[in-house]
């Protein structure tokens, strides 16, 4: 695989979403979940969205169960907790397995590439406008991080 402009993935609602749709935008994927204890994470990441996406920035949330089954919900219980908790309104898709013997192709494509595997919930992941990835960033680094800022910075400029 080239690109995440490549794959095909499950929305929340069960809708299929060509990853090619994002073409032209930088992205942040983030493996999130509900009852870990950098969920709060979910504040930041709605408020860097509302303020990122008219300039290019698409934020695009993969639910997981891998870590401490921290995720245990189904795809309409973590939209209902996202939407109450959270207000969140960038992209959010069906629960997915981010690492292990049944990981997604997008995370084997993701740490693969960057080569870093997911260490927990909340692990972030630039990609380029042109879907390749840029670097991965741990998930106790926010997205109000300065080197991450300047990460995404040098992305949109690219």
């Amino acid at each position: 695989m080239a690109s995440v402009h490549e794959l095909e993935m499950k929305s929340i609602d069960g809708q299929s979403v060509p990853l090619r749709e994002y073409a032209g935008k930088v992205l942040v994927l983030v493996n999130v979940a509900s009852k870990c204890g950098l969920t709060p994470q979910y504040a930041d990441l709605e408020l860097f969205y509302r303020d990122m996406k008219a300039k290019g920035v698409e934020v695009l949330g993969f639910p997981a169960n891998n870590f401490g089954a921290q995720e245990p919900g189904t795809d309409a219980e973590i939209k209902a907790f996202c939407s109450t908790k959270y207000e969140v309104s960038f992209p959010m898709f069906s629960k997915i397995s981010v690492k292990g013997a049944d990981q997604h192709p997008l995370y084997s494509y993701l740490t693969k590439t960057t080569g870093s595997d997911v260490q927990w919930n909340f692990q972030k992941f630039l990609v380029g406008k042109d879907g390749k990835v840029i670097q991965s960033f741990a998930p106790t680094t926010t997205v109000e991080d300065a080197g991450f800022k300047a990460a995404v910075a040098a992305a949109l400029a690219a």
